[in-house]
């Protein structure tokens, strides 16, 4: 496939509570670690001003959560081949992936308690 992102293996543990996705560790850190724990997948850019606005929810969420889930942050800018193979229109974009799968996404800042719910959805199902 044309599309494909490189695989580059990186150690991820279950108390991780974020990782700085990339085209290079994308396979393993975020789909093959989402047979273990939801991961929660933010692709943003720096420029953004609703991505400003979501992240600090997001990490505030994740510390909350203890690593229960796996927040992967992608910077678009830098990893557009993710963002186009996601068939991302705008940022920020959050994707839930679970058993390799996209279960879920929302666009644009959201607020706090629609992101827990947003994560409550699918955090079990793993």
């Amino acid at each position: 496939m044309k599309n494909d992102i490189p695989i580059e293996a990186t150690e991820t543990t279950e108390t991780s509570i974020y990782i700085d996705a990339t085209e290079a560790n994308f396979q393993e850190s975020v789909i093959a670690e989402s047979f273990n724990r939801l991961v929660i997948c933010d692709i943003s850019a720096d420029w953004c001003g609703p991505c400003r606005v979501l992240m600090p929810i997001l990490d505030d969420i994740s510390k909350e959560y203890k690593g229960s889930f796996l927040l992967a942050k992608v910077d678009a800018d830098e990893n557009m081949r993710i963002a186009g193979k996601f068939k991302v229109k705008g940022f920020p974009t959050v994707i839930a992936f679970i058993k390799g799968e996209e279960v879920g996404r929302f666009h644009s800042a959201q607020r706090k308690p629609f992101v827990i719910e947003f994560i409550e959805k699918y955090i079990n199902l793993v």
